[in-house]
This record gives structure tokens, sequence and C-alpha cells, in this order.
């Protein structure tokens, strides 16, 4: 296989899809070239500035307009502001001749044939041989645009098809065309996953590929029978939401983001060009769906879709889908949903929403039917596998479980059942399969994931796992220890790692004692120690809700017992004589911020948004946060004018509650370190290169550090703060209550009031920090903050 390496790549097309793709291939380190048409008339900015249609700004002006845009766009496309640098723009006729430099040439330009064909016919004059040319079309069949191309532009030619935004959706649908190399294909296979982060699914040039195709058919199917099952757009969005594990946004209001034209011109590309699809005419637009297009209702880039918000008004508004009129939204409940409080597992819910007797379970045992009828019926048309299938649904449209997996959670026999039961039918390899011994889509062996494979009957591997660990399908073989919030797990070569277990992954006295445990069997038995868990977020931060019940309770000497014993925890992650690495992703706040800081190593995934936020509740950072940022802003051979500088901004990140919106961006606030830490794209590798990294460590010959001593400045650090927190409170920008939490800060990052530089023990920081915190939770408007959050999720400023 010839060897590729993607240094540089071109864009051709630089919307709201082309910016995006660029901002992601620049995340990840690669130069990119932006490229779009040149402008054909002057702006009235450019006519006053006397500029002509020749001036390299006006030509430049659309890629440049865009980019901007999409660098400014909320949330943020790229990791890092300053990764932009990485992307150079351009015009197609000035700039496409550098295209001959490229590694990977990518065209994102409207969806008109016609158009790619002048845009491709343009490529082959600069292309060199054996670039990568590929397409991000989300519907024009590859055949078509491979029309009049070479045949070297044809072996090295497939669809990419990016989902928006490209940064935070993870589906990468790799479509070859028909004279594509399959060493290309294996190519982009693997770069989606290992490089881009995203979860890379092979599809078939049919309509829609897989994603878009089952995506649309779910709401489209729902559009049909919405109005006979007599359900309101709130009652959908509440049955298609968190409770089955699908984004918050459930199926209307995400139409309303998605735009209601952007999901009619699929489905019309399905119903135009899938004419042999049993199901045909789910694909054609509803009579209300087309009243809503002719009256431009077309969801938030309109103002008004299903969900309508007049200005001035916090009321939002819901459309009355028989009278097409909007009307208050009302509140829902559903006897079927109450059954399923219980159960923690979303996956473990659809055995009991399928068996609701109200309208609830009505709408789940139609819907879920059909749709199992429906990719059963897709193979192999538009995928030979049917992992694949769940792939491009999770991946693609944020569901947590896929179809197939869904069925096998409800069972599959049950699920034939209540398919026949509700008029649809599975197809026959789904009978064949039970009758060859299957009982199920998937198993587990060895910690592997085996799917079943249609042509041979039979379970087979699902490739590609050999570079992950899977938390699933190794806890129970492999768990050495556990406790109710937490377990530890053998990794394999003495690596132990620590899992949270807790609700929402919260950092209470099981989870501490799980760490403590950890770093003892890593001591004595076996080789380093790796705190990572496969839940949505590795941790919310400590258990505010245990600490808040002792203030209140002013059982002030077990608080204080608390608060040492978490300090006392994380210092032992720095000071211990195993390797500890912590393995963040998502959200990562608070005290578990503090654990990333104190870790041998940290080992993040891209996506990790971490922060001290602990100002939001009306304390500070009390885990060794507080004493870690005066002691970080310290370090190094720098002047004590540079150290002060540093110790204000780190002083005023936390005072602000400042929360990194990637990883790399943790580098800039101080939670990370660039000598020592290291950010992963791909989430699914994370834990498996953490455990390579302490492998490493243990053979460089690991040695527990020495104590640290931090540099503080006393008097002359604590005028600065406290400078700084009377003039925010005279500006009415902070309440006198913030003032006292950030002159507390101020007071332990200064290393109290010291008349001259000093250098202090991290102990002697812990127990300001802990002296501090202590006199907070004492605090009626602190108790009344932490209640507020605790009832609300929000901050309260009092």
């Amino acid at each position: 296989m010839e060897k590729r390496r993607i240094k540089k790549v071109a864009i051709i097309g630089s919307g709201i899809m082309g910016s995006g793709i660029a901002c992601h291939f620049a995340n990840i380190g690669v130069e990119v070239l932006l490229l779009d048409i040149v402008p054909r008339e002057l702006n009235d900015a450019e006519k006053a500035k006397g500029l002509t249609l020749e001036s390299k700004a006006v030509r430049n002006r659309l890629v440049n307009e865009s980019l901007t845009a999409s660098l400014k766009s909320k949330p943020s496309p790229i990791y890092d502001q300053k990764f932009a640098s990485r992307i150079s723009t351009g015009n197609i006729e000035d700039d496409l001749s550098k295209i001959k430099d490229v590694d990977w040439i990518i065209e994102v330009v409207v969806e008109r044939l016609d158009i790619k064909k002048q845009v491709f016919d343009n490529i082959e004059k600069y292309r060199k041989p054996g670039t990568l040319i590929t397409s991000n079309t989300s519907g024009i069949p590859i055949q078509f645009m491979n029309e009049g191309r070479s045949e070297d532009f044809q072996k090295h030619f497939a669809v990419t098809h990016f989902f928006n935004p490209p940064r935070y959706l993870k589906l990468f649908e790799v479509v070859p065309g028909p004279n594509c190399k399959a060493e290309v294909t294996d190519f982009l296979m693997m770069y989606g996953e290992k490089f881009l982060g995203k979860t890379s699914v092979l599809a078939k040039d049919t309509p829609a590929f897989i994603g878009n195709r089952i995506g649309i058919f779910g709401i489209m199917s729902l559009f049909h029978i919405v109005k006979d099952l007599g359900l309101t757009v709130e009652e959908v969005d509440k049955l298609t939401g968190p409770v089955i594990g699908r984004p918050k946004s459930a199926t209307f209001r995400t139409v309303d983001v998605v735009g209601l034209d952007t999901l009619v011109h699929t489905s019309n590309g399905v119903y135009n060009n899938a004419k042999d699809d049993e199901m045909h005419d789910t694909f054609k637009i509803p009579d209300f769906v087309q009243t809503m297009m002719d009256n431009k209702w077309l969801g938030s880039k309109t103002g008004q879709g299903f969900f309508k918000k007049d200005k001035g008004s916090r009321d939002i508004l819901v459309l009355d889908l028989n009278t097409l009129e909007y009307r208050p939204s009302k509140k829902v409940s559903f006897a079927t949903l109450e059954m399923t409080k219980s159960v923690d597992k979303v996956i473990d819910r659809f055995k009991v929403l399928v068996k609701g007797k109200d309208k609830a379970g009505a709408f789940y045992r139609k819907t879920i039917s059909s749709m199992f009828q429906y990719v059963s019926n897709r193979i192999p048309e538009i995928s030979d596998e049917l992992y694949r299938i769940d792939d491009a649904m999770k991946a693609g449209f944020g569901w947590e479980h896929g179809p197939f997996q869904i069925w096998d959670a409800i069972g599959v026999e049950k699920g034939i059942e209540m398919m026949k039961a509700e008029g649809f039918t599975p197809n026959v390899w789904i009978t064949e399969m039970l009758a060859a011994g299957n009982s199920s889509f998937y198993s587990v062996k060895n910690g592997a994931n085996y799917y079943y494979d249609i042509p041979s009957k039979s379970q087979a591997k699902i490739p590609g796992q050999d570079s992950f660990i899977i938390l699933d399908n190794i806890r129970e073989a492999k768990t050495i220890w556990k406790n109710q919030d937490a377990s530890i797990q053998h990794l394999g070569d003495g690596v132990l790692n620590v899992e949270f277990q807790s609700k929402m992954n919260t950092l209470g006295g099981g989870v501490l004692q799980a760490i403590n445990k950890g770093i003892d069997l890593a001591e004595n038995e076996y080789e380093a120690v790796i705190l990572g868990n496969q839940g949505p977020n590795f941790s919310v931060g400590a258990n505010l809700a245990m600490a808040f019940m002792m203030a209140v309770e002013q059982e002030y000497d077990e608080l204080n017992f608390s608060v040492k014993y978490f300090q006392d925890t994380v210092m032992r992650l720095r000071y211990s004589s195993i390797p500890t690495i912590v393995a963040p992703h998502g959200f990562t706040f608070g005290g578990a911020c503090e654990m990333s800081m104190h870790a041998d190593k940290v080992v993040a995934a891209a996506e990790t948004y971490i922060g001290l936020v602990e100002f939001g509740v009306g304390i500070i950072p009390g885990g060794a946060g507080s004493k870690e940022m005066a002691l970080r802003a310290s370090e190094g051979l720098l002047k004590d004018d540079v150290k002060l500088n540093k110790l204000r901004d780190y002083f005023i990140n936390v005072a602000t509650a400042k929360v990194a919106t990637s990883a790399h961006e943790a580098f800039d606030l101080g939670f990370f370190q660039q000598h020592k830490d290291l950010v992963v794209v791909s989430k699914e590798r994370q834990l498996a290169t953490a455990k390579r990294h302490a492998i490493q460590m243990l053979e460089d010959g690991y040695t527990q550090p020495v104590p640290k001593k931090a540099l503080v400045y006393g008097q002359q650090a604590l005028g600065m703060f406290l400078v700084g927190t009377d003039s925010l409170e005279k500006g009415k920008y902070a309440s006198e209550h913030d003032k006292k939490i950030a002159n507390k800060l101020g007071y332990i990052m200064a290393g109290g009031d010291l008349s001259e530089p000093t250098y202090v023990s991290e102990q002697y920081l812990l127990d300001l920090e802990r002296e501090a915190i202590m006199s907070l939770f004492t605090e009626r408007k602190t108790l009344e903050r932490i209640e507020h959050m605790l009832k609300t999720g929000k901050p309260l400023r009092n």
C-alpha cells in the first residue's frame, strides 16, 4: 500500500461546510488552502475605498468573509483561534494552480452537477497525479461526477461526506467511486477515524447514503403518523429526546435548527431517486410541511418554524399542526415515561416504552416497528454490514444507540412480534438469522464487539477495534475492585483504570476511596493508574449536595475532614511512586479539573471542556486548584513582573469561572501544560493512548516527583488583587459577595500577606485554601448560591 502523508489540503468552496471543514483540518495541524469564486461586482464599502474588481481584497472577499463568519460562529469550529493561521485563502481564478502542491483536494461547492463539473475541469488542469480528490456532496451520484474525468482522477475520487458542524458531528461517510482504488478507500476510512477523530462509515453510492437515508426516513415517518396519533409538537419532542438517548433538541426543535428547507431538499432527493424504496411515499412532503415551506416558516433562519419566539417575549410559542397557528407551549406528561424514571440506562428503557398503554406507547410501537422494517430492508442496498447503519445514526444524528442495538434490547423475536402487530414485516435475512441459531445482532467476545454477518450467517468481529479499549466490554471480566460509585479494572500490563460510576460522575467519598485504592494497589501489586471513563462527560466535579448538607447542618468538623480528604487524594495523584494519568473528556469541572492538573500526565480528548467553575456557586477551588494556579504562575525562569502578570491572568480565569472550550484552549488557560500533557482527537483511542503512555513512563524509569515549592509575592500580589476586586464592585461588575470570594482567592494565590516574595510549600497554600473554603461555607449567601445551583442548574448572583 502506498504511503500517504496529509500535510496540506485544498478546499474548494468556503460556505458553511467548506469553512467548517477547513477549520477542522486546521484543528489537527494540517495546512489548508481555502478557495472560492471571485465577486462579479463591488460592494459599497469597496467603492468607498476606491477599490476595483482587480484588487486582491475584492477578489478574495467572498472566501475571507465566509471564513471570518465561521470563526466567529458559536459553537466555535476551531479548537483555538490561533489555529486559524494554518488556513490561507484565495480565489479559484488566481490561486487554483496552488493545488499542485497539496495532498488532498476537497470539493464543497453548491449542489449542482454542472457547477461541480466546471470545478473538476479546472482542477484537472493543475492536480498532480495521485492526489486525493473527494466531494462533500450529499446526493449527486458519483457516476455523473466521473463523466469526462481522467483515469487517474477516477482512481483517486470518492465522496467524503462530513456532517455539519464538521468539528462536532462525528459521522464521516466514505463513498468510493466505481473506479476508486481500494487503497484510497482504506486510507480515507483510516484517516477519518485516526486523524479527524471521526466515525468513518463506508457507504454505497445510493440516495442520501446511510445517515440521511435512515435519519430523514425516521423524521418523515414521524411527520406522517403524528396527526394519526393526535400528538402535538411538544409531545413528540418529549418522546424523542433524552429519554431515548437522543439530543435535547429531539425532532421538531432539530428541524428548526437545521432548517426545514434542508430536510425537504434531502427528502425530495430520496423521493425522486429511490423509486423502488418500499417506503417511497413516506418521503413525500405532507401538506402541513408544504404550507410551512410556502410561508417561509423554515425554523431559526427565518425566525419561526415549529417553534416561534416573539421579540421582547420570553415565551416560546408552538405550532399547532392541525390549525397551523401558534399557541403557548404546554407541559407534557405520559404514564409510559413515568415508568422509565427508575431505569437509569437508556438502552434498558426501550423494553418498557414499547409496552406503554397510552399514546406514548402506541407512538413508540409504531415508529420503532417501521424503523426496524426499514433498516432491515436497506441491507444490502445502502450497506452490506448492519453495524455501519448503527454507527451512522449514532455519529451523524447523535443517537445513543442505533436501530439494531435497540432491536437487540427489545429482543429480536419480541421485535418481530411487535412489528407484525403494527403491520410491518422484517426482511427475510432476519428470520434466516434466527433459524441459523443467532438470537442477536451483536455479541461481545474477549472484550471485542461482534456483529451478525449476513453472508456467513455467523458473528464476525467488527474491524478496527484493536486500537481501542472499550470499558463496557471488559468491565465484567477485568474489574478487580469496586464500590457503589466507582470500579477499578486491570487493563493489562500492570496498568489500572479507575472508572467513576456515580451520577454525572460526581466526585464524592466513594470515588475518592476508589482513587486511593487504585494508587494503593498500583504501588503494591501493579504498575500505574489511569483515571478514565467513557461516559458522556468525565466529571461535573465534587459532590456539592453532600457538602451543602454538611454546611447547612453545621457539621464543620466533618466538612473540614472531607475537604482535607479531597486535597490529600488530589496530591496523591502527584506524589505517588507510580505513574498517574488522567484522561478527561467532555465536561471536566471543578474537582475533576483539579485532579487533571495534579496527574503526572493528561491525555485529553480534544473535546474537553475544562475549568475551575467553583465561583459560580459562591466558593473557591478547594481541592488544590487555587494552590495549583499560584504554583503554576510561579514556575519557570521568568522575571517577577512577568510572573505577576501570569498570576493576575490565572486569578481572573478562576474568578470568572473560565472554561476552556477545547483541550487545546486549556493550555492557554494554564489547566494543561505543554511539556507533559497531550491531546487526542479520537475519543475512542483515548484510554488505549493513556495506557501506552503509562507503559512508556515505566519503561523510561519513573521516579516519584520531589515536592515543589511555590514563589508567592505576599502583599505585592495581594494589593494588586484587592485594587482589582474593589474597582469591579464599584463599577457594579461584581456584588459585595463576589468581592469577598475573590479576595479570599487572592489571599491564597498571593500566599497570604507576607511582606516579601517567599518560597512556600504546597501544603502551606493548601491550608490557606482549606481555611478559605471553610469560611465561605459559613456564609448564608454562599449556601443560597449552592442551593440555587442544585435546584435549577444555574448560577445565582446575590
